[in-house]
C-alpha cells in the first residue's frame, strides 16, 4: 500500500449560492496574477470574488479592468490574495471591494467520478504530407457524475436540483485535502425521483458538464 497516496475521504463538492459580505480592498499590485490587499479578508482559495469600485485604470481599463468581473481567489495570506487577472501596466489609485459567492456544500455524496479531460484532434494533412499529420485542438474538461444519497432537506442538493431545472451555468468547487478546483458547469442530470429499495436508502446519480477552464488553487 502506498503511504503517499491521497485519501479521497473529506472531498467536498460545492455550488455557488448568493453573495457573501464585501471585503474592502486597500491596496493592489499590478501584474499577472494581480495581488490585492484586504485586511483580514477571510477569503479561501477557490472562492469566486466579484470586484467593484476600484479607482484607477486597474479598475476601469476597457480591456483588462477588474470592475464588474469575477475571479477565482488563489494564494491567500491573512491580508492578501491573488486573482487570475493581467493588470500589467495598469494603476491602482484607491478603493474597491471583493464580494465572494457564498458556497453551499452538496452533501451526502458517495463518489465523484470525472470522465476526464480530452483535446480534439485537428487533421492538417496536405498534399505534400508523407503520412497523416495532426495538431491538438482545444481541451474539453468533460463531465463528472456523483452518486448521491438523497436528502431533500439539504440546501446543496436543493440548489443543484434548481440549477438542473433552470439549465443554469453556475460556479462549482471540488475541494480535496490537497487542492481546490473551481469551474463553471451545467447540471445535465439530477434524480428527480430517487432509487428506492427494501432495506435501503434513497439514492440517485447526478451529472454535470464542465464549461471552460478549471482553476486549481
Amino acid at each position: 500500500m502506498s503511504t503517499s497516496a491521497q485519501l479521497a475521504q473529506g472531498t467536498k463538492l460545492y455550488i455557488a449560492g448568493s453573495s457573501g459580505s464585501a471585503e474592502t480592498i486597500s491596496a493592489a499590485a499590478a501584474g499577472y496574477p494581480t495581488i490585492l490587499t484586504a485586511t483580514a479578508h477571510g477569503l479561501a482559495n477557490g472562492d469566486i470574488a466579484a470586484i467593484a469600485g476600484v479607482v484607477g485604470t486597474m479598475g476601469t481599463d476597457s480591456a483588462n479592468g477588474l470592475n464588474g468581473n469575477s475571479y477565482t481567489v488563489k494564494n491567500i495570506t491573512t491580508n492578501t490574495f491573488c486573482i487570475e487577472a493581467n493588470t500589467t501596466g495598469l494603476t491602482y489609485t484607491s478603493d474597491g471591494t471583493a464580494t465572494p459567492s457564498a458556497w453551499i456544500q452538496i452533501k451526502e455524496l458517495k463518489s465523484i467520478k470525472p470522465a476526464g479531460a480530452a483535446a480534439s484532434s485537428i487533421d492538417v494533412t496536405d498534399l505534400d504530407s508523407t503520412a497523416k499529420e495532426y495538431r491538438t485542438g482545444l481541451m474539453d474538461n468533460g463531465s463528472f457524475s456523483c452518486d448521491i444519497q438523497i436528502l431533500e432537506s439539504d440546501p446543496g442538493q436543493a440548489a443543484a436540483l434548481a440549477a438542473f431545472a433552470a439549465s443554469s451555468i453556475l460556479n462549482y468547487k471540488v475541494e480535496t485535502t490537497a487542492k481546490t478546483r473551481t469551474f463553471e458547469a451545467t447540471c445535465l442530470k439530477f434524480p428527480t425521483i430517487p432509487d428506492s429499495s427494501v432495506d435501503g436508502v434513497q439514492t440517485g446519480t447526478a451529472e454535470w458538464q464542465i464549461s471552460g477552464d478549471i482553476t486549481v488553487a
